[in-house]
């Protein structure tokens, strides 16, 4: 059976609501993994998402962060935060706090993470250090799930954009989400058994999913691609075609963030 999964920074769920619903609806993803929800996890607008036939499985503690999967092929195996997952120590802080940005499900017999990587604010920041460590528990995570031979995937805001055609511009990047350290990260993900699922779609081989609120980024289409799918062959050598709703970014009340779609075919 054809499997559609997405992955959607929504960049806040409450007052996204109604463009999730109605996305739900129109794209009819049977999985969706989504980031930035900023709400806790009893928060969650369920009853409504449940209205569309989806289950829902929140991780989540308050205003910040927080991941989802939704799925109407059912949920098991739900696993709330990495398994060794660091935490932040802000500055003037006296314990690390653990965020809640990664949550794995098993829907319909694939396997997913549902993650939104820490942004990492500036290069020799705490945040940044923060940030690399974690994509280092993510390696250790995707490694351990790449034990099982059914399909698997990584999908979600990386917070880094793997080439330098991943940017519009690469002269105006000059720190965080390009720099050495961050790709090398992503470098040793894949390294996993991992693969990037865009380049081998059939179609829109490099297409952005992120552009800024500001000075026009998305008219002028100032746009990065950060928003992944990773996947092992399982995964990979299922997919029929992969997209960015572009058309979701448009519009009054928008995420920054645009929905990408996996269609899966495990005929093929």
């Amino acid at each position: 059976m054809a499997t559609r999964i997405a992955t959607w920074n929504v960049n806040s769920v409450r007052p996204r609501l109604p463009r999730l619903l109605a996305w739900l609806a129109a794209a009819k993803p049977d999985v969706l993994c989504l980031q930035e929800t900023k709400c806790a996890a009893d928060a969650f607008p369920a009853a409504e998402v449940e209205e569309l036939g989806y289950e829902v499985a929140a991780h989540g503690t308050g205003r910040w962060n927080g991941v989802a999967v939704l799925s109407k092929v059912g949920i098991t195996e739900v696993t709330r935060g990495l398994p060794d997952e660091p935490g932040y120590l802000a500055e003037g802080a006296m314990f690390a706090t653990t965020e809640p940005r990664a949550i794995g499900a098993t829907c319909g017999g694939v396997r997913v993470w549902s993650v939104y990587v820490p942004n990492g604010r500036e290069l020799h920041h705490a945040h940044y250090e923060y940030k690399l460590r974690w994509l280092d528990a993510l390696r250790a995570t995707a490694a351990a799930e790449l034990a099982d031979p059914r399909p698997f995937a990584v999908l979600g805001d990386f917070n880094v954009a793997p080439t330098d055609a991943d940017v519009f511009d690469i002269t105006q990047f000059t720190g965080t989400h390009v720099s050495d350290a961050e790709r090398k990260a992503l470098t040793l993900l894949r390294d996993t058994g991992l693969a990037d699922v865009f380049p081998r779609a059939l179609k829109h081989a490099y297409p952005f999913t992120y552009w800024d609120y500001r000075q026009l980024a998305f008219p002028n289409n100032h746009g990065m691609r950060i928003d992944l799918v990773y996947g092992n062959p399982a995964f990979t050598t299922a997919v029929s075609d992969a997209y960015v709703d572009r058309n979701e970014r448009k519009g009054k009340g928008s995420s920054d963030h645009a929905p990408v779609v996996v269609d899966l075919d495990p005929a093929r």
